[in-house]
């Protein structure tokens, strides 16, 4: 399988569907990180972050998977702003409020 990736030379779309599924896997985990959390749940996504760097650095042999890693662990970071401004947005009575 990966022989043919290569020779097709896909290896590119690949990240980009890749990249996709995992921008679309961290936008309902911030909604609803802070819904259930609020933003002092931000530290998980720190620790994803974290994790997801070590992974691309180790897997530093296989781009798929080393970028695939540096993919998720940025996107774990950009999460950590989003909750923040899904705080801001829940304010502004734009996303429901969870009742206490």
């Amino acid at each position: 399988m990966v022989h043919f990736i290569e020779t097709c030379h896909l290896t590119g779309v690949l990240i980009g569907f890749v990249t996709f599924l995992i921008i679309g896997l961290f936008h309902p985990m911030v909604i609803k990180g802070e819904y259930y959390f609020g933003v002092k749940c931000w530290w998980v996504f720190a620790l994803f972050g974290i994790a997801g760097i070590a992974a691309s650095v180790y897997f530093y042999g296989n781009t798929f998977v080393s970028v695939t890693c540096g993919i998720f662990a940025f996107s774990s970071f950009w999460g950590i702003r989003e909750l923040f401004e899904q705080k801001k947005r829940v304010e502004r009575g734009w996303f429901p409020k969870r009742k206490k």
